[in-house]
């Protein structure tokens, strides 16, 4: 799509670009992975005697089997923002979301606000990069649940990340320093965490849903992820600044939400490079190559830096300025 025109797109434009609702769809999921939440064929065993002069059967009970299946991969995608925050203050939480009930992207303060019953039914989390903000629950999340999941025979929580940021976590976090090492607690055999390497451009099936790892730019290795839902994919690009990579592979899937951060207002803009996040000024470039009907959600911001981001992005876009995420929000891909 073409830049901004210097006065400012016009107020339809604005508004198609940014807010313009996709139609709902089917979208079915791809084929089906061992594991456990794998969906089986039920059709009837080879081998078995016909039975004699059979009656003649309804059309549609050959099709129940694969009906059921196409169901099942079609149920919505819940998104819940248990942290979109850059950093801590009253209200703010850093980056969190969690995937249906399963899956945990990120692993900031965010996690804190689901009850015990809520964090032992997490099963995935993955990664986008090692910095604090992103994965300090980890740690406190694998002791609060470790007697519930033992009770329930759930099993180890496995981490998905690169291999890097996997690395950092056992030399900085799970080092029997900082804090006990539950990828060996309560045993190496059965430990609490599991730690799984991916790599860019990966696609994961993790508790019945497709997750593709997309690249990011940042100051240590850093992935975004894209989550597929039947309308589309919710994409969240991880912290990055300008990142041609990324936009490379939106223009190659069908985006239905994009979660991507602007941490600094311009005012900051040689603090935002330097640190390997977005300002306005690099990211309303970016944001005029999408095409239309995807929905923008801001992240990261910085805690009293709210004010100037949004207020430099309605400079450019108006009343159909990105929206920025608050913390509880659901986003649904039905």
């Amino acid at each position: 799509m073409p830049r901004p025109p210097a006065g400012g797109p016009t107020r339809r434009a604005r508004r198609d670009f940014f807010h313009a609702e996709d139609p709902a769809g089917p979208f079915l999921d791809g084929p089906n992975r061992a594991g456990p939440d794998t969906i089986r064929s039920t059709a009837p065993r080879a081998g078995l005697p016909p039975d004699p002069e059979p009656p003649p059967r309804p059309p549609d009970r050959d099709a129940r089997p694969a009906l059921r299946l196409r169901r099942r991969a079609a149920r919505p995608v819940s998104i819940r923002v248990l942290g979109c925050s850059g950093a801590i203050a009253a209200g703010c939480r850093t980056t969190a979301f969690l995937v249906d009930e399963r899956v945990l992207i990120d692993a900031g303060t965010g996690v804190g606000d689901l009850t015990l019953d809520e964090l032992a039914r997490i099963d995935h989390i993955c990664i986008s990069h090692s910095h604090l903000d992103h994965v300090l629950s980890i740690a406190l999340l694998a002791d609060a649940v470790l007697r519930q999941r033992l009770a329930a025979g759930r099993g180890s929580i496995t981490v998905h990340a690169l291999p890097a940021t996997l690395q950092a976590l056992r030399t900085h976090v799970f080092n029997g320093v900082i804090w006990p090492d539950f990828t060996r607690l309560p045993s190496p055999e059965a430990p609490a965490l599991r730690l799984q390497p991916f790599e860019i451009g990966e696609v994961l099936s993790l508790a019945g849903r497709t997750i593709e790892v997309l690249p990011a730019a940042h100051t240590v290795p850093a992935v975004g992820f894209a989550v597929r839902g039947r309308r589309g994919h919710w994409v969240f690009t991880g912290d990055t600044g300008p990142n041609p990579a990324l936009w490379q592979r939106l223009r190659e899937i069908d985006v239905a939400d994009l979660v991507i951060e602007a941490a600094f207002g311009d005012d900051e803009r040689a603090l935002a490079a330097i640190s390997g996040h977005h300002c306005p000024a690099t990211l309303i470039p970016e944001l005029a190559d999408l095409p239309p009907g995807i929905t923008v959600h801001i992240t990261h911001i910085k805690p009293g830096d709210e004010a100037a981001v949004l207020r430099e992005l309605a400079a450019a876009w108006g009343d159909a300025a990105p929206r920025p995420l608050v913390a509880g929000q659901t986003m649904a891909l039905d």
